[in-house]
């Protein structure tokens, strides 16, 4: 018994649920983090959307059980190495679904919505979305993209356009990634078996991808970086009153948030470095938690962002 929750507990990718985490975007940059009540709706909110992709994690596995077993990784996963049985995977997903869903109604109804549109886009790349070349990509890009705008509809703040924007910049080279590090790691088979296994990297070349990760890249650092210029952040400010000179007062009336703008650019240079050096990137939440520098880049640049937004000010 112990055994099979295990396995079940596999099943769900809990080292998935890291991107969960973009919910909160909307609240961290609008000053709300700390306001209690908009807190436990977006974090209710991500157990919802964690619920939900695990559900989508699970029905993917269901399609793509005979291919994952050719996969030097996939097929040890509980499906493909038959430790799960299908009508339990079917069980567990359905469930997951529905207790996902039904929470997701007491939230907002832009939620509920949001959350529908999620399924229904993941169930189509499971269908046939992920056998098609670029629009795989899209796809992919457009489920970290939706996990953003989730945290927007439930908490009622807005993220503002160039916010948007580098959401887009940066879930597009996330996406590439993926599929460049899925591409190196087939290579050394066959072409036909990478075409067994996933049939849109056979469309793909190196080349390809390494130009839409290039683009992507610059793109997440340009618009992150008018982001920073142009944003106002609101929040909790810590005033020192006599006890700083009085040029201070001017001297942080600076566009504090470009700041951030260094760990952003490491980064991507290190996530980069993972993809062409390492041969990782297939599973971004797996770079991040075994990358130790890049995972200590990424807590570092939450602290900066906390501190300038709530403590500092513009």
């Amino acid at each position: 018994m112990i055994r099979f929750a295990f396995e079940v507990f596999r099943l769900l990718r809990p080292r998935q649920w890291i991107k969960n985490f973009a919910l909160f975007a909307a609240i961290l940059f609008a000053g709300e983090l700390f306001d209690q009540l908009i807190f436990e709706k977006v974090f209710v909110a991500f157990f919802v959307f964690c619920g939900l992709s695990s559900a989508t994690y699970i029905v993917n596995d269901l399609f793509d059980i005979k291919k994952d077993r050719m996969h030097p990784f996939k097929r040890f996963r509980p499906l493909a190495g038959n430790k799960i049985s299908v009508s339990a995977a079917i069980l567990t997903a359905a469930i997951l679904i529905f207790i996902s869903l039904f929470v997701s109604t007491t939230i907002t109804p832009a939620f509920f919505i949001i959350c529908l549109v999620y399924l229904s886009i993941q169930f189509l790349y499971s269908l046939f979305l992920k056998s098609l070349a670029v629009v795989d990509i899209l796809a992919i890009a457009t489920g970290y993209i939706l996990r953003v705008y989730a945290g927007e509809f439930a908490s009622g703040f807005h993220i503002s356009v160039w916010l948007l924007l580098t959401t887009i910049s940066i879930s597009l080279f996330l996406a590439i990634g993926k599929r460049r590090s899925e591409l190196t790691l087939l290579s050394a088979n066959k072409k036909n078996l990478i075409q067994e296994t996933r049939e849109s990297l056979s469309r793909y070349s190196e080349r390809l991808l390494d130009v839409y990760a290039s683009i992507f890249a610059t793109s997440t650092f340009i618009t992150y970086s008018l982001f920073t210029f142009l944003e106002n952040p609101r929040g909790i400010k810590i005033s020192l009153g006599v006890l700083m000179p009085e040029f201070l007062p001017t001297f942080f009336q600076r566009k504090w948030l470009m700041i951030t703008i260094l760990p952003v650019v490491y980064g991507l240079m290190r996530y980069l470095q993972d993809i062409y050096e390492k041969n990782e990137g297939e599973s971004p939440e797996r770079v991040l938690l075994s990358d130790r520098p890049l995972l200590i880049t990424v807590v570092l640049w939450v602290i900066m962002v906390i501190l300038i937004i709530y403590f500092i000010g513009p």
